[in-house]
């Protein structure tokens, strides 16, 4: 069998997001998580993440960068993107957002204020620094 490697940015947004699942369900793994994928949303998440020992459970929203969201609040969720093939970050979605609101970064922006999300399209060095606690290796 021959085995060629796909190309991320070739792919389409569905078989991007069943690819960056696949890759994180590995590193998750290291950390002793097994993962299960959502066949539809189930309360915001994308997948669930059970630890093998504690068997405590993370919902868990995949998204391709550092993403909030009004709709996400209250939920208990996780979010979880990939900044490089090394680098994932799994925050709880309402602390950082609350550490974010509180630096004055979303309010008064269009996005936030009336489409209820932001997403921002690189990791600044200040973010780096807030997520570190959330960063996996691979």
């Amino acid at each position: 069998m021959d085995f060629k490697r796909v190309i991320y940015k070739d792919l389409n947004g569905r078989q991007q997001e069943t690819y960056n699942f696949q890759k994180v369900s590995a590193v998750l793994a290291e950390f002793g998580y097994l993962t299960i994928r959502l066949s539809d949303d189930w309360n915001g998440a994308d997948f669930i993440a059970q630890h093998f020992e504690t068997k405590a459970f993370l919902k868990v929203q995949l998204k391709g960068r550092l993403t909030f969201s009004k709709k996400y609040r209250g939920q208990d969720l996780f979010i979880c993107f990939r900044d490089t093939d090394e680098h994932w970050y799994l925050y709880p979605h309402d602390e950082v957002l609350a550490v974010v609101i509180g630096d004055g970064l979303l309010t008064g922006t269009d996005a936030w204020d009336k489409k209820g999300g932001y997403d921002f399209p690189y990791l600044k060095p200040r973010f780096k620094k807030m997520l570190e606690p959330y960063r996996l290796e691979a």
